[in-house]
């Protein structure tokens, strides 16, 4: 019986299908049932590559006492928090309003009108550690549903309160200060690690938002402390271990101060941001190793997040089968080697990629308090080719080609490796990252491929994830099933991905897909009375509260991803509304900037954006035409994070866009070859068919 109740399609609430709990997926059924057997609901919150939600489903949800106690006296619900992130938000800020750290699995106690009583995170089969077990706390919550139910009930009535009260934000009657981006900067300066890179001192996320804020910050102010920071940080993120040394793609997180241990998944959004970030820093201070990260992070998306008909997967697991035992998992035992193993299969090259990598005969981890790790080493970049070169008497160019030939052998060898379980659910927000992600990838390497990625994702979202009778962007896909409205991150990150692509190809199609689902959204989900825009539509009512996220965390924020839309799109078409709302985000999010700018780094790069010259290039022309690519590489060959590229090519987008900015209209080819023109606030040079004389004008702005 347990979970035929879920029959959910989600890899996350299929993947423990034999355990006794009788779950039930969020929804009407398994609210109507607590209303009427007056049952607290215990919730679930997860997703498939959780190491601490599959320990607790282990340790705890196949346990048939815990399993008696939960079907016996709660409502068992699971949810997917990639899927929902609307449930997962509202209950994570009220799991905080508890005063308690954020994490998961989420374990929330709800009444049966869905308020929040009490909660936490992981919780142990028995008590350990100085933690309650699960047995124990499921029967104190019992006792107190009980015999105290209103201590219970005015705790959720206080917790939704208080929901209610920070989503109602109020529209400030003033700009935020302009003293905010410096700010910003400041604090990301004070948490900065100088030795190592990244901030704090570990665990170390990578966080694309801060870093492309200091980027530009850089480049906007001069700033070589800013500038420094990227550089470090980016640098030693390529050099652990977090990094696939082997493969490409970068892991979760990394567990130590020097990115050497990973928590070993891999996520879609990761792969995404941290494209176009090594592609921004490229064109920002032409190192070539970022050059390679791109490329190999690229080509691991293509093989192992694609889907045949376009779209990608959301992620990799940490855990997979061991390759000397499958019947047995451990953290990242795809990626791991002993070395043995790598003498035997790199035999000659093997003291160059020892001496390369930190390979030890006793294994490599930092640190292993669960001893998982003995004996095995994750690959980091040791020492440089220079320093090799030296200890093994060798030319540096020799060290470098033996390490790449040694890379493909061992990738080989991996692929017969039993691999890390994927989640194969498609996401709307998460592929329009990506699709911006491929097109920097293009923009900086050349390659059709990437750009054809790009093309090919947007094509899927487009006919996948929208309704064809509504127009609304949808959540998920998965074996052909579409299921749950987008939220407004799926329409910010999509619109995004699509400006991004115009940008770079001069298709118009993906400008007026980027201008329509943009309207959809204001009408969806804009706040009229308090400015920006709430993360849901309203039309759940499951939903207790509409809220707006005030953190550019993993992913950024909405509502940041909106406000560099809006101000991109207004200055395309001359809307100047829709420039308008944008100010309307930053005021509605003003205290936030103001006192912690830290938190929306996103947003203040779109601050930063909104308050800088808008600066255009329209090139004139057959876009397929040679000549319009050697003019447009001048362009994405910079760093120019302030420019807007258009198109002028006779067609169907030029009559549009000339609709709103008039001088667009008049702008055409010099004696029928392409032609660009670069512009303040549509104030252009003369036209010019020469990539010389375009770059020394780009160099000029």
């Amino acid at each position: 019986m347990a979970n035929r109740l879920l029959n959910e399609k989600s890899p996350y609430l299929q993947q423990h299908a034999h355990n006794p709990v009788d779950w039930y997926p969020w929804g009407e059924g398994a609210f109507a049932k607590a209303r009427s057997e007056q049952k607290p609901i215990f919730l679930s919150v997860g997703y498939s590559t959780c190491h601490w939600c599959h320990v607790m489903e282990k340790e705890s949800f196949e346990n048939e006492t815990i399993a008696g106690l939960l079907n016996e006296h709660f409502v068992p619900v699971k949810v997917d928090r990639e899927e929902r992130p609307d449930v997962d938000r509202i209950y994570m800020s009220s799991l905080q309003a508890m005063g308690q750290d954020g994490g998961w699995p989420m374990s929330i106690f709800l009444t049966p009108e869905l308020k929040p009583f009490w909660g936490g995170t992981y919780f142990p089969p028995e008590s350990r550690h100085g933690r309650t077990g699960f047995p124990d706390i499921l029967r104190r919550i019992h006792d107190v549903w009980s015999s105290e139910r209103s201590r219970a009930l005015e705790a959720g009535e206080s917790l939704t309160g208080y929901l209610g009260d920070i989503s109602r934000a109020k529209l400030a009657d003033r700009d935020p200060s302009s003293g905010v981006i410096a700010l910003c900067f400041e604090q990301l300066e004070k948490t900065y690690d100088p030795e190592c890179g990244g901030f704090g001192r570990g665990p170390k996320f990578p966080r694309p938002a801060s870093l492309d804020f200091l980027l530009r910050y850089s480049s906007r102010t001069g700033s070589g402390r800013a500038g420094e920071m990227v550089r470090r940080t980016l640098s030693s993120m390529a050099g652990g271990g977090m990094y696939d040394q082997i493969g490409g793609g970068f892991h979760r997180y990394s567990v130590d101060r020097e990115w050497r241990l990973p928590h070993f998944e891999k996520m879609l959004y990761d792969q995404a941001q941290l494209l176009s970030l090594y592609s921004s820093a490229y064109r920002h201070s032409g190192h070539p190793e970022d050059l390679r990260i791109v490329r190999e992070t690229a080509d691991y998306v293509l093989r192992e997040l694609t889907s045949p008909d376009g779209g990608f997967y959301s992620a990799e697991d940490a855990d997979s089968p061991r390759p000397e035992n499958p019947d047995e998992s451990g953290e990242g035992a795809c990626y791991l080697w002993t070395l043995a193993e790598i003498k035997a299969a790199l035999e000659d090259d093997a003291p160059v990629f020892v001496a390369a990598y930190g390979i030890l005969a006793e294994g490599n981890a930092p640190f292993d308090p669960q001893r998982e790790f003995v004996g095995r080493n994750i690959p980091y970049c040791a020492a440089t080719h220079e320093s090799v070169a030296e200890k093994l008497r060798l030319d540096p160019s020799a060290v470098r080609s033996t390490l790449e030939r040694a890379r493909g052998v061992l990738l080989k060898i991996r692929e017969f490796r039993p691999r890390p379980q994927r989640d194969d659910k498609i996401l709307t927000s998460w592929n329009g990252l990506m699709i911006s992600g491929f097109t920097d990838a293009y923009a900086v390497l050349e390659d059709g491929i990437y750009r054809r990625t790009a093309e090919r994702a947007a094509e899927f979202v487009l006919r996948h994830l929208r309704d064809r009778s509504t127009g609304l962007l949808m959540r998920r896909y998965r074996n052909s099933e579409v299921r749950q409205e987008g939220f407004l991150d799926d329409y910010a990150f999509v619109v995004k991905g699509l400006i991004d692509l115009y940008e770079i190809t001069g298709t118009w199609a993906w400008l007026r897909d980027a201008l329509t689902l943009t309207e959809m959204q204001i009408r969806l989900f804009r706040d009229e009375s308090g400015g920006g825009f709430f993360d849901t539509t309203g039309t759940d009512q499951s939903i207790l509260v509409r809220m707006k996220e005030q953190h550019d965390g993993a992913e950024p924020a909405g509502n940041s991803i909106t406000a560099c839309n809006l101000i991109r799109l207004g200055r395309a078409t001359g809307r100047a509304e829709w420039v308008a709302l944008a100010r309307d985000i930053f005021r509605s999010f003003r205290p936030m900037l103001e006192k912690q700018p830290v938190a929306l780094p996103a947003m203040i790069t779109a601050l930063d954006f909104s308050t800088s010259a808008a600066a255009q290039v329209v090139l004139a022309g057959n876009v397929e035409d040679p000549a319009s690519h050697e003019l447009r590489r001048q362009i994405t060959a910079r760093y120019l994070p302030h420019l807007s590229i258009l198109y002028a090519d006779g067609g169907e987008g030029q009559a549009f866009l000339s609709a709103g900015i008039p001088a667009l209209g008049g702008m055409s080819t010099i004696d029928g070859k392409p032609a660009a023109y670069v512009c303040r606030d549509f104030v252009c040079a003369l036209p010019t068919g020469d990539p010389a004389h375009l770059s020394a004008l780009l160099d000029a702005l």
